[in-house]
């Protein structure tokens, strides 16, 4: 049985770009290529942001996986045509997103970000706002990155 997802419940698959990032890198890859890998991921977070404050549905149709899974604070697990639904739609607004203590890991072709995120905004007129935790996984697959997986944590 398939459940609607609220569009507050989607503030978590859509945005984040970081004031500062860093890398964990494997020791079996050179310096060099993971370096360009961890501004790309960058690029792509701070994009992501600015899509989710603009509702922009094109993004996220570009840079999801069509196997993304991305999971709830609430426990729902949410896909790739339930997240472009969900920026389709002018319930969810966002006023306001902050990131920080992000950390971009590099395997091989995934990078996984970990971060923390404060947002505000509008959901049916009602306000809404908090601190997350997220991990996002990124894999490049024929030399594009797509999100793969997410999940988000409410946090105090």
């Amino acid at each position: 049985m398939r459940r609607n997802i609220s569009p507050v419940l989607m503030l978590i698959l859509v945005f984040f770009v970081p004031l500062k990032a860093s890398a964990v890198r494997p020791k079996s890859s050179p310096a060099a290529t993971e370096d360009e890998a961890v501004r790309e991921i960058v690029d792509l977070e701070r994009q992501a942001k600015d899509a989710a404050l603009h509702r922009d549905a094109a993004f996220v149709e570009r840079t999801l996986a069509d196997d993304y899974v991305a999971i709830t604070p609430l426990g729902q697990v949410v896909t790739k045509t339930d997240t472009v639904a969900a920026r389709k739609t002018a319930q969810l607004r966002y006023e306001m997103i902050e990131i920080s203590d992000m950390v971009v890991r590099l395997y091989g072709n995934t990078a996984i970000v970990t971060a923390r995120a404060e947002v505000k905004g509008t959901e049916l007129g009602e306000e809404f706002s908090g601190p997350y935790r997220f991990t996002r996984v990124w894999v490049r697959r024929n030399g594009k990155w797509l999100t793969v997986s997410y999940q988000a944590t409410v946090t105090r």
